[in-house]
């Protein structure tokens, strides 16, 4: 039983599955792929009971399982499984409860796992293991880069690297001129270098990438860059009211993935009063309201944006 928030994992693992517990001359006789909606308990009883022909086993796979309707009704079979048979069950985007007798008797009777997302602290980390998994190397800030900008969506980050990949040289190194090249990210003008101006007070050259951002929505959607921005201050929240730690403590107690960004958060912990970094919040949860038609912006990125740059500019104001 294959569970949780992180589908690639998931798919991994049945991918895996469905490609090497046959051989290729076994499969057409002992392998049976169904998706949820089109299935019902009765027919996965029905192919796992069956017996395998010219085979040891017999392989049933069954993808985006959360949408089989009687699911929870095969709690019988789980609980007298065919030995003949390898039933893998692809239950994506939720957990199943591990109380109930559902996931109990699963667990008992076989392998129960639960594909969790990757911790954001933990994704730069991650880039740099999968891109050495590839047998190519990535830089610290280039890694740093990747999942600040496209989030823990381990699918969507994978898709990306592959791509970049497929264009370097045997044992190549992936650089933040490469990604910004071929993921579209703005050199100058993207959410690492406003979080940067933003931490420094640097209000002309934030209210540059501002305009930029408005003028680009499809590449710099208002809803990512409130949230990443969220995120961040959130850190620097953190780091004002625990200045006094050494960085080794402040760098646990953020979470951050490496310590050469901490001068960062202290900088901006710095040049925001703790009332300010509360009415920002304030603000950018409006913004990020507005961003989704909620509001008087309705959705006017250009304007969001205008109104978090004076938010940031003047601790008193509110959206």
């Amino acid at each position: 039983m294959l569970h949780g928030l992180e589908p690639y994992f998931i798919d991994v693992i049945s991918d895996f599955i469905e490609e090497h517990l046959l051989t290729e001359s076994e499969r057409p006789f002992n392998q049976v792929v169904f998706y949820g909606r089109d299935v019902t308990k009765i027919n996965i009883v029905d192919e796992a009971r069956q017996f395998p022909m010219m085979a040891s086993r017999r392989v049933v796979i069954i993808k985006e399982a959360q949408d089989v309707k009687d699911l929870f009704d095969l709690e019988p079979y789980l609980s007298n499984p065919s030995p003949q048979s390898v039933v893998v069950f692809c239950y994506k985007y939720k957990k199943i409860d591990k109380r109930s007798k559902f996931a109990k008797v699963a667990a008992q009777n076989g392998v129960m796992f639960e594909s969790e997302p990757i911790k954001d602290y933990n994704l730069a980390q991650w880039v740099s293991s999968y891109v050495s998994s590839k047998q190519y190397a990535i830089k610290q800030d280039g890694a740093e880069m990747i999942a600040q900008y496209l989030g823990n969506d381990l699918s969507k980050v994978i898709n990306e690297l592959d791509k970049i990949i497929l264009l370097l040289p045997k044992s190549g190194t992936i650089t933040t001129h490469l990604i910004q090249e071929q993921i579209g990210i703005s050199k100058d003008y993207n959410v690492f270098e406003l979080q940067k101006a933003l931490s420094s007070r640097n209000f002309e050259q934030a209210r540059l990438i501002f305009d930029y951002f408005g003028i680009n929505p499809k590449t710099n959607p208002a809803v990512v860059v409130i949230s990443t921005l969220y995120g961040y201050f959130n850190k620097v929240y953190i780091a004002r009211y625990h200045a006094k730690k050494s960085d080794q403590d402040l760098f646990k107690l953020l979470g951050i993935p490496t310590m050469f960004f901490l001068k960062d958060y202290r900088e901006a912990a710095r040049n925001y009063s703790g009332e300010h970094l509360q009415n920002l919040f304030f603000a950018l949860r409006e913004a990020d309201k507005h961003s989704k038609g909620i509001g008087s912006r309705h959705g006017d990125e250009t304007a969001i944006f205008k109104d978090l740059l004076i938010a940031f500019m003047h601790p008193q104001f509110r959206i």
